[in-house]
């Protein structure tokens, strides 16, 4: 075999640290735990299958993260029509605490995000969606934590100009 042998070992050594984290990832961000579960599959495949390569990349969990990452943007292109149905009108609450406010900002959220370069919707969802430091960001991204801090006010700034009304409240 022309792999480098160690590499399946270490991704087999990494899985039980590394599945928490991969899952994680997923499920905060799939409308439900099946399609969680599936692109964690899908991404511990495509990891054993690059480590198993002749030069395989050093397996890590930001490694792994970041095979996530592309595995979710296939996702979502398989899925190109979900962010392409309009809202016509907002329909009015019908009680005031009936959650339909934060679920209405949750998807104009999600849409605002998916309109955003690849690398501002990975610092923006490590940071906010799964509550990373700024340094633990800058280590799953493979940046400074500097270049990562800019990135961010970079991001949030794209955000807040995609947001409808300015992202103004």
């Amino acid at each position: 075999m022309s792999a480098h042998p160690s590499a399946p070992h270490a991704l087999l050594a990494l899985y039980d640290d590394a599945l928490p984290s991969v899952y994680g990832y997923f499920v905060r961000r799939c409308a439900d735990r099946a399609t969680a579960e599936d692109l964690t599959s899908e991404t511990f495949l495509a990891a054993m299958d690059a480590a198993r390569k002749e030069n395989p990349p050093p397996i890590t969990v930001p490694w792994l993260i970041g095979v996530a990452r592309h595995k979710l943007a296939d996702h979502y292109r398989r899925r190109h029509d979900r962010f392409t149905v309009p809202v016509a009108e907002l329909p009015e609450p019908i009680e005031p605490d009936d959650g339909w406010d934060a679920e209405l900002d949750r998807i104009v959220a999600e849409t605002v995000l998916a309109r955003l370069p690849e690398q501002h919707r990975a610092v923006l969802a490590l940071r906010y969606l799964d509550d990373r430091s700024v340094p633990e960001c800058a280590e799953l991204i493979g940046r400074t934590v500097h270049a990562t801090e800019a990135l961010l006010v970079r991001a949030r700034r794209a955000f807040r100009t995609e947001y409808p009304e300015g992202g103004q409240s």
